[in-house]
Formats: structure tokens, sequence, C-alpha cells
């Protein structure tokens, strides 16, 4: 059982973004975005700690520089090798169980964060996600992995996908690792929504939810997110045309 195990969540963030460099510095309501996902995070019960996973460049120091500010972990690691960065942060934090996060969902839901943490102690699986079939908008991932599982799959594979994308290659394995979905509500269901930080047509949507909801509820949920957006439609225009890297 994962009662007495050390579940942390981490956050993998840098500065050099190829599609959006500086994205989770980009501020919203005075704050930066990384700072927001980190305030969200810390709302998750379960969560017994946080550590932004980040690089040894230069142009990371700032990343570093907000984490010791806001009191939580960091790791400087491998630029493009995202899987041992995690991995190496998770063993510099001995953290048992990973929740691993990106940087770029700056309006990550701590109810459903917490519900894939429930999930994954209840199953007994190697991986849980909210994200196997999607059901919540792109920007509420989370997956929960145990740090052992994933030194496994660096044993396994030097592919550099693999390797850039941390857990590809177990949920892409099923017969090695089981696995299982944490789907979300029919009324929380938006598969093709787009609330991850990206591009600048995602901050200025991002801000624009920032700016309604923040001032007045600074817990607000994915259903308060979709709220304002059923109310305010011209909203979806910001961001619809963008293309999505990967699932």
């Amino acid at each position: 059982m994962a009662e007495n195990k050390r579940i942390v969540a981490t956050i993998e963030a840098r500065m050099t973004s190829s599609r959006f460099p500086g994205k989770v510095l980009m501020e919203a309501c005075g704050k930066p975005m990384l700072q927001h996902m980190i305030e969200r995070l810390q709302r998750v019960p379960s969560l017994d700690g946080i550590v932004v996973a980040t690089t040894g460049n230069d142009a990371d120091v700032p990343i570093v520089n907000l984490a010791q500010r806001m009191g939580v972990g960091f790791f400087q690691g491998s630029e493009y090798d995202v899987l041992l960065r995690v991995l190496h942060s998770a063993r510099a934090h001995d953290i048992d169980v990973i929740v691993e996060m990106t940087g770029d969902c700056p309006l990550i839901d701590p109810v459903l964060v917490e519900d894939c943490i429930q999930g994954y102690q209840a199953a007994g699986v190697d991986y849980v996600s909210n994200v196997l079939e999607r059901t919540y908008p792109r920007g509420m991932d989370t997956q929960v992995f145990a740090t052992e599982v994933l030194a496994d799959v660096a044993d396994r594979t030097d592919d550099p996908e693999d390797h850039e994308h941390v857990s590809i290659f177990i949920y892409s394995h099923p017969e090695i690792y089981s696995l299982k979905n944490m789907p979300g509500p029919p009324e929380l269901t938006n598969p093709g929504l787009g609330l991850t930080l990206d591009t600048p047509e995602d901050l200025e949507l991002i801000r624009r939810i920032f700016e309604i909801l923040y001032p007045g509820n600074p817990n607000f949920t994915l259903a308060d997110i979709l709220s304002v957006l059923k109310d305010n439609p011209a909203l979806l225009e910001l961001n619809a045309h963008v293309r999505r890297k990967h699932a």
C-alpha cells in the first residue's frame, strides 16, 4: 500500500521551450504561471511535497529562484532527457510515488490530482492517469507511478522519444505495466478543450480565465472554468486554432 510512502508532485519546467520560450514565468494576476501551478498543487491533501524538475541552464535560474522563494524542492538535471531528470529528482528528494506534472498546466485542478492519487492507492496498479482515455480538457493531465517503475523504464529503453516524454513507455506497454484510467464525469468532459500553456494564444485565454475567477475565488475549480467559458463563448476563439503537439 502507498499510505506510508512519500508522494510528491514533480513539475517539469524550463525556460527554453521550443514553442513558447519563457512561458512558465509569464504572469497572470501579478503572479508567474508556475507560481499559480505550485499554489494550486499545494492544496492537494495527499501530496507530501512538490519538486520543480528543471535544468542546469543559466536560463533556468529564475525557475530555481521561484522554487526557493516558495519553499518547494527543485532539481537541476538534463534538458532533453526528461525521464532521467524526473527520476533523478525523485531519488534526490526521496520520493516513493511520483505525481508527474508538466509546467504548462497552471489551471490544474487540485481535486482531479487528488482523485488520481486516491485511485492509485486503491487500485494497486503500476500507473494511474486521467489521460489514458482523455475526458478532461488538456491542462488537467495527471500521472501517478512509483519511482521504482520509472527506474525500470530507464533500464529498459534508451529511445530518445521515451526519454523525452517520461511515461510514454509505461502506457505503451500494458503487457509489462498494469494501468488504470481515471475518467471525468460528464459535466467535466471536454477533451477537445485546450487549457495548456503552449502558445501566446493560450496565454491570452489563461490570463482571461484568471482575471475573471482568481480575484474573487483563488481556489477555483475546473467546473468554474467551464462555467466561465460557457458564459463567455468568445474566449474559446482565442486558442481554438492551436494545434497540440501530442495527446
